[in-house]
């Protein structure tokens, strides 16, 4: 067999690539790698041998220096064959074989010990941190998504004599006097072997899943991790407090462990280390500089009583209110789970929203006359300077008049959106229950909580509309924004701020150049399909899009976390969907606004097909995609590596279709709309259906081979009616009718 020669550096196989032949490494060597693991062929080594059962790559190889291949075409069916040709390429393809799996199988020990590993270590300093914070009296700040952390637990692991019985078997098989040299029986070991190695390389998945889920907490670029709470309580406390050394020691320990992560973003990275070595460089003794702070606030001393007294709320009610603020303020550690903890701030929440609506119902009588501070807890959820923090206190007073909203831009801060329902711009939203304002009044008269009199008097009170979102949305979206449901409180505290506030404030020009980045890749997503007629100039009916940009409302809290609350307004689909998230949003606003994107396109999919929306026969965006998911298992276009990824994310989707969708409809934007293809061909096909690129990209990937089937097929479509409209604008030229706005809009959105 002639050998071919390849240079270092080389692609020579990609994983989920067809699996036509083995390969023979005659000279050099070759870099394997999978998730989580890589190991390197030499001289003798065969690429394809642990996968060939399955006639597909879940292993990707790269030449390391010139390197010298011999090709055999081979599939599993045709391996014995193979193997009866030639006894040498047999023992060499066994003995590579054996090899591979040793190299696998000590990688797989060895992840599963620095799963353990990481996850101790973060515990143990996280708990450490609080530590620390309760040590010198500062509140402690707790991290996204810790809640949801808890030490890996495998569905399927490997069986515990697999390491013994393929040491023996290697023996066994291997030995040149032994009576196991059959060809049939040798396939035999190599086909099994390889169902094995693809076991174990799924379990290497998983923990290359976990330990990056562990690497994002312990350093991302949000700055929402443990490497920003070690170093920001080091710049707190300074270089001259006698545990500044320990601080500075973790640091260091952590930087080690995130060096060695393969899932940690390198420039990133080198980027957090090379600021965090400058800011140590020049670290103080500790001193904070809140005098100034101090001055700036001398308006907002007292705030607590301010608002109770605006409010006019009970005495009893102002009373509890205040004793329970003040016992929050002076906890150590506001996010303790313990049942007191608990107790405590489900009480602020209750009568928080009771004031909230008191003070709201007050102001509209006379809106030009609430106070600044009023203001900020109306925005911001502001309650008490000392809980807020002085420099915190401070920057709200001074933004409160100049908040970036613009209701105008159909972006609203929470005041400004109650205040639109109550001067009827804005309906209500629905419930947690998915009804409407009319909809609950004819439940409760339905229910006898209020009579026919009393719902017709209420239909079009706007009292009434605007006490429904406050009592209804409000709450349970302030949650959900929030981010950490477990320890929300709805006040403004400083320990929830875990990046500078002027930072992450959401503007209406964040919030436009957030959608304008998004539309740029998926043109559509926004539009909606309505129907034009007119008889008089002999259209009859037409189908033509307009695009409907949601409204967005800013929740008063410091969260991280974005809701897609509903999709339109009442029934028609021309409307305004509604979504929302933290007025300031502590992480980034545009990967959010994506999630919300794909929520959006699979809820308003829904809200088109009805009851038909999984329904294969009417092929949609859901149907087709809960087809894919249902049946992934028989798709014959799904390699074996690709049916165990999606396995995998089916259950850190929870067993949710729709959240399977939404994920993919993230690495469809935000990655194979920049050209680094992330999901597998089925997905991928149904995503651009539905969800197609703008012409610009579409342009720039034609010439890549996984996207010109798909594109091919989408042109020839457009293309078909591209052409109707131009039949129907020559017909309407021909009688000298003016062509409709409606139409030459359509035709323009069709070139997009």
């Amino acid at each position: 067999m002639a050998v071919k020669e390849f240079p270092a550096g080389t692609h020579l196989i990609q994983s989920e690539q067809n699996l036509t032949a083995l390969h023979v490494i005659a000279k050099g060597s070759v870099c394997a790698s999978y998730p989580g693991g890589t190991f390197y062929l030499k001289k003798g080594d065969v690429i394809g041998v642990c996968e060939i059962f399955f006639g597909s790559h879940f292993i990707t190889y790269e030449t390391e220096e010139p390197t010298g291949i011999a090709s055999y075409p081979c599939t599993a069916l045709q391996l014995s064959t193979l193997m009866q040709k030639s006894v040498d390429l047999a023992n060499m393809i066994v003995a590579s074989l054996f090899r591979q799996f040793r190299e696998i199988y000590d990688q797989y020990e060895l992840m599963r010990f620095d799963c353990e590993n990481i996850y101790h270590f973060l515990m143990n300093h996280y708990e450490e941190y609080k530590s620390f914070c309760v040590k010198h009296g500062i509140a402690p700040r707790a991290l996204p998504d810790m809640d949801d952390l808890s030490p890996l637990i495998l569905e399927e692991d490997m069986e515990s004599w697999i390491d013994g019985y393929y040491e023996q078997l290697t023996a066994m098989v291997t030995e040149k006097s032994s009576k196991f040299h059959s060809t049939d029986f040798l396939a035999g070991v190599v086909l099994k072997a390889d169902q094995d190695i693809h076991r174990i390389i799924s379990i290497c998945r998983v923990f290359y899943d976990y330990k990056a889920e562990i690497a994002h907490l312990l350093m991302n670029e949000n700055h929402l991790d443990l490497f920003d709470l070690y170093a920001g309580l080091l710049y707190k406390i300074g270089a001259n407090d006698k545990d500044s050394t320990t601080l500075i020691a973790t640091i260091s320990t952590m930087m080690i462990q995130l060096e060695d992560l393969p899932s940690i973003d390198r420039e990133m990275y080198q980027q957090r280390a090379a600021e965090y070595r400058a800011k140590l460089e020049n670290l103080g003794d500790g001193t904070e500089e809140t005098a100034a702070a101090a001055d700036e606030v001398a308006d907002v001393e007292n705030s607590m009583n301010t608002i109770l007294t605006y409010a006019e709320v009970s005495t009893e009610t102002a009373v509890s209110f205040r004793e329970a603020v003040n016992k929050f303020a002076n906890m150590t550690d506001k996010n303790a789970s313990d049942d007191a903890a608990r107790k405590l701030r489900m009480s602020i929440t209750k009568l928080f929203y009771q004031i909230y609506e008191k003070a709201f119902v007050k102001s509209m009588k006379d809106p030009s006359s609430v106070p600044k501070v009023v203001k900020m807890f109306f925005n911001f959820g502001y309650v008490d300077e000392n809980l807020a923090g002085l420099e915190n206190a401070a920057y709200l007073y001074k933004m409160v008049d100049k908040i970036p909203s613009d209701p105008k831009r159909k972006v609203y801060t929470a005041y400004e959106w109650f205040t639109a329902i109550y001067k009827g711009q804005k309906e209500p939203s629905r419930n947690e229950f998915d009804s409407d304002f009319p909809t609950f009044l004819r439940e409760q008269k339905m229910s006898g909580n209020i009579t026919a009199a009393d719902e017709a008097r209420m239909q079009n009170d706007p009292l009434e509309k605007v006490l429904f979102e406050i009592r209804n949305m409000f709450p349970t979206v302030n949650k959900i924004t929030f981010g950490r449901v477990l320890s929300f409180c709805p006040t403004f505290s400083d320990h929830n701020v875990l990046k500078d506030l002027d930072g992450t404030l959401v503007s209406a020009d964040k919030v436009a150049e957030a959608f304008q980045q998004i539309r740029a890749i998926d043109f559509s997503a926004y539009y909606r399909d309505v129907i034009y007629t007119n008889p008089d100039i002999g259209i009859g009916k037409e189908t033509v899009s307009v695009e409907v940009l949601p409204d967005i409302i800013l929740m008063p809290n410091v969260g991280t976390r974005g809701i897609a609350w509903q999709e339109i307004e009442g029934r028609k689909r021309t409307t305004p969907a509604r979504m929302m998230v933290s007025i300031f949003q502590m992480e980034d606003l545009t990967n959010i606004l994506v999630r919300l994107t794909g929520d959006f396109r699979w809820e308003m999919c829904k809200r088109i097909q009805g009851a038909r929306w999984n329904d294969i026969s009417e092929a949609s965006l859901t149907s087709e995609y809960f087809d894919y998911i249902q049946f992934y298992r028989k798709n014959r276009e799904l390699s074996a590596d690709a049916k165990d990824k999606i396995k995998l994310s089916m259950q850190k989707a929870k067993n949710s279709y729709k959240e399977m969708f939404i994920r993919d409809y993230e690495a469809w934007v935000l990655y194979e709309g920049v050209g680094s293809p992330r999901l597998n061909k089925v997905s991928r096909n149904i995503i651009f259906t539905y969800c197609p690129f703008s012409k610009e990209i579409r342009t720039k990937l034609m010439a890549n081979p996984l996207y010109k089937e798909t594109m091919t097929r989408y042109d020839i479509k457009l293309a078909q009616k591209i052409h109707h409209y131009d039949n129907v604008f020559q017909k309407l030229k021909n009688t000298g009718t003016p062509i409709p706005t409606e139409l030459q809009k359509q035709r323009e959105y069709l070139c997009m």
